[in-house]
């Protein structure tokens, strides 16, 4: 039996380019009701700050890019490592391998992303190094690179400053296609949601604003993971029990600005066995799925990026015989449109 928990693993503090300290981000994220944060400073690893603060267990990891690469591409979010990295930063190969000997593991960040004509520090940071092998997953959305490529000129920069749920609508259809042509291939890729907490204050003309405080943005796009028991609040136990879900890939990402997300379940049977998001099952015969919703929603069950069932409710079932990587999504009315509300990491049927 899984325990859930929900956390952040996207963030940045006074360390890189961010607004507040890492005791600041933990009780931020105790007020939006988070279980952890993990900090991602950019290209440096901040050592001696983790640990509980105030029920919340802060993490540190570390963002790593080649700054000398211009136009900037291949962000790199890093876990577990316990190094710094960022001289590897120049061949993303050799850094991802570099992470794993050290017994970390990796996400590629915001692999697709939409860039703002109104200044060159909001350009677009892709991944585009496709062919590097060993991460676990994608960051499949990210709140502020979304946000970003909203801004398309003035106007919109003001009217989404102010109204920034309007525009958010989910993963970048570039990101899900990326995401299903690797399952497609064989391989086993989880799914990451990152707020890219920076907590800055936006200025244009005479407005000023503050479009994203940390406790606001930790209550948009999250991770929730699915842990193997209860943490305990002995912080280097529950560091390694967060790690191990994330490495497993027992993930799935929830818009919990719209509707909270804890509380969903995707499964599938075989025979006598069972598998959930993240794991592997053989199949016995038929391959009978379930999903349940915390509430009603577009569900759309998926096997490589191709739809093969879809209801609206909070409930699916669907039974078939045909292997492969089958993941979730939801989607959900709000604000006048269908907008992305879970997006489950696979489960791999052989």
């Amino acid at each position: 039996m899984h325990h859930e928990l929900v956390g952040n693993l996207h963030i940045h503090t006074i360390y890189s380019d961010g607004t507040a300290c890492h005791r600041e981000v933990a009780h931020a994220a105790a007020r939006a009701g988070l279980d952890f944060v993990v900090i991602t400073d950019h290209n440096v690893w901040v050592k001696g700050l983790e640990g509980y603060y105030n029920g919340v267990l802060l993490l540190v990891g570390e963002e790593v890019h080649h700054v000398r690469r211009i136009p900037q591409v291949n962000h790199l979010l890093i876990y577990g490592a316990e190094a710094e990295l960022a001289p590897f930063a120049a061949d993303p190969q050799g850094l991802i391998r570099e992470a794993n000997e050290r017994g970390g593991f990796c996400f590629l960040a915001h692999p697709y992303e939409r860039g703002s004509p109104l200044s060159p520090d909001l350009g677009p940071i892709p991944w585009v190094d496709w062919g590097v092998e060993g991460y676990v997953g994608l960051e499949i959305w990210n709140t502020m690179s979304e946000f970003k490529g909203l801004l398309r000129g003035p106007l919109s920069a003001l009217f989404y400053a102010f109204f920034p749920s309007l525009g958010l609508k989910g993963p970048f259809r570039e990101t899900l296609r990326q995401w299903d042509e690797l399952l497609r291939a064989g391989r086993k890729v989880a799914a990451l949601g990152g707020a890219d907490a920076h907590g800055k204050t936006y200025r244009m003309g005479p407005f000023c604003r503050a479009v994203f405080p940390y406790e606001v943005l930790f209550q948009w796009v999250n991770t929730h993971l699915l842990v193997e028991r209860p943490p305990t609040g002995d912080p280097e136990a529950d560091k390694r029990l967060i790690y191990n879900a994330l490495r497993s890939g027992r993930t799935w990402v929830g818009y919990d600005r719209i509707a909270p997300t804890r509380g969903f379940r995707f499964q599938v049977r075989s025979g006598s066995s069972m598998a959930t998001v993240g794991e592997e099952l053989a199949r016995a015969g038929a391959l009978v799925f379930e999903v349940e919703a915390p509430a009603p929603g577009s569900i759309r069950l998926l096997r490589h990026g191709r739809v093969v069932a879809r209801t609206y409710g909070t409930q699916l079932r669907f039974t078939t015989a045909e292997p492969g990587a089958y993941r979730v999504e939801v989607w959900k009315p709000f604000r006048g449109r269908l907008r992305g509300w879970i997006f489950s990491s696979p489960i791999y049927c052989r």
